[in-house]
């Protein structure tokens, strides 16, 4: 297991890894625990802590790969086998796959927006987590990330949107490399009035 980073070295170096990349040794309970908790520390208007996690460890991989598959060949019986082959195997390379969700509050005083933005920020902030601890991660949406009947089967309720699913797993190293980055100035602008 890598030395633990510093806060920023890590936030410099996180990428998200291919989940096929992704393998076993997973988190710890404990490390996982730690993740949690930098959940709790991101930015939330009217302290709503709107994200909700499923986390499927172990056999319940399997169950959940099933769960893909039957359901996108519900969606669409004319998928490629190479697809439902993915969805087949994905939760099975990972130790860890986190389904995610934001309990959204109709009629509340904070906008649905601000409510979606801030699980994604407790969303980021478990992905900086899992990264400064050693281990790749990635969130990944598509067609079973965002199913109400996939949702439903993980124990979301109604008011519960899914929003993907996070999988978390140790590296070989071989997929730590640097991102590309773009230019800044592609992506930030100073303004003057």
């Amino acid at each position: 297991m890598p030395e633990p980073l510093n806060a920023l070295e890590a936030l410099l170096a996180r990428r998200s890894v291919p989940a096929l990349q992704l393998r076993a040794p997973g988190p710890s309970p404990q490390q996982i625990e730690l993740a949690m908790e930098a959940v709790l520390r991101a930015p939330d208007h009217g302290a709503l802590r709107p994200w909700r996690f499923a986390l499927v460890q172990g056999e319940a991989r399997e169950r959940l790969s099933e769960l893909f598959v039957r359901r996108m060949q519900q969606r669409a019986p004319a998928a490629a086998p190479g697809k439902i082959e993915k969805a087949r195997t994905m939760p099975l390379t990972v130790p860890l796959v986190i389904a995610v969700a934001a309990r959204i509050l109709n009629e509340h005083k904070v906008p649905e927006i601000e409510q979606l933005l801030a699980t994604g920020a407790g969303v980021m902030n478990l992905l900086n987590a899992f990264h400064a601890q050693g281990f790749g991660a990635i969130w990944l949406t598509g067609d079973n990330g965002y199913d109400r009947e996939i949702a439903d089967a993980l124990g979301f309720g109604a008011e519960e949107r899914p929003l993907g699913f996070v999988y978390v797993g140790s590296t070989d190293g071989a997929a730590a490399g640097a991102p590309r980055l773009p230019a800044r100035v592609a992506l930030v602008r100073d303004w003057s009035g």
